[in-house]
């Protein structure tokens, strides 16, 4: 067993053999070969086989856990690097943005103050989300990252404070974005009236959040589910979670179902 275990199939065959040998000479040699010492001889061999294949075959499953554990680890490694340049890359392009428009706005500060904060808003929420991967936030930080950019006086958020674990948070986020663009492109926030409220709300381990929009332009025609829509469907669905969605006619419903899972 030892020996198939650390040297493989080959030295426990040899192994084996040389142990079975060394039981003929030590046992056999002086008494006459009957049916009864063949039997046990047989039997001997009959078990190191078993077990040179029992751990052979153990040896070569781990082996194969070990290269796929490599390879995603390897995997998982680029798909930081990937990641991490792609954050970069937005980070500087955005940085490119602020100032093209300071050098275009600099003749007129009020206008270039309200764009300097949303762009501001906007960084600020990319560097949270880059953060929350690996740690997790405030369910209220991740809101505020991302509305931020609209004004303060467009939204209010109702609920206690609440950590939200690091995958379900970049859920969430990428969630939030989704609305959030779709409010500034279609809904409340393409209003000059538009309001927003966002509610949650923990009972046991089940998180509800409630996305309201009023003062909106009225939905008349809704298009065909495009990947936004496929996201906000499917994002909570490894948290045992749902999302719904009302058009109304003062605008959107949106609520959002989960289990917090714990670490």
């Amino acid at each position: 067993m030892f020996a198939t275990a650390f040297g493989g199939a080959r030295v426990g065959t040899a192994t084996a053999l040389a142990g079975g040998a060394l039981g003929v000479v030590l046992n056999f040699s002086d008494a006459p070969t009957d049916f009864g010492r063949l039997a046990l001889l047989t039997i001997f061999l009959v078990v190191c086989g078993f077990t040179i294949w029992g751990i052979e075959h153990y040896r070569t499953v781990a082996a194969l856990q070990h290269d796929i554990a490599k390879r995603l680890i390897q995997e998982e490694e680029y798909r930081k690097l990937v990641v991490d340049e792609l954050q970069h890359r937005l980070k500087n392009k955005l940085s490119t943005i602020h100032a093209v428009l300071h050098q275009v706005l600099q003749d007129q500060p009020q206008i270039w103050a309200s764009i300097d904060q949303r762009l501001r808003a906007l960084s600020a929420t990319d560097d949270l989300i880059a953060r929350v991967d690996g740690l997790g936030c405030d369910i209220k930080d991740l809101l505020l990252s991302e509305l931020g950019a609209y004004g303060h006086v467009r939204f209010t958020l109702n609920g206690d404070p609440l950590f939200l674990p690091d995958k379900l948070a970049v859920s969430l986020a990428l969630m939030f974005h989704e609305l959030a663009t779709n409010a500034g492109k279609y809904g409340a926030f393409s209003s000059p009236q538009g309001l927003l409220q966002v509610s949650w709300s923990v009972i046991e381990d089940r998180l509800n959040i409630t996305w309201d929009e009023t003062e909106g332009p009225a939905v008349d025609k809704i298009g065909a589910a495009g990947f936004g829509t496929k996201l906000l469907k499917s994002a909570l669905t490894p948290f045992d979670g749902k999302t719904e969605m009302t058009f109304l006619k003062t605008g959107l419903h949106c609520t959002m179902q989960c289990r917090i899972l714990r670490s």
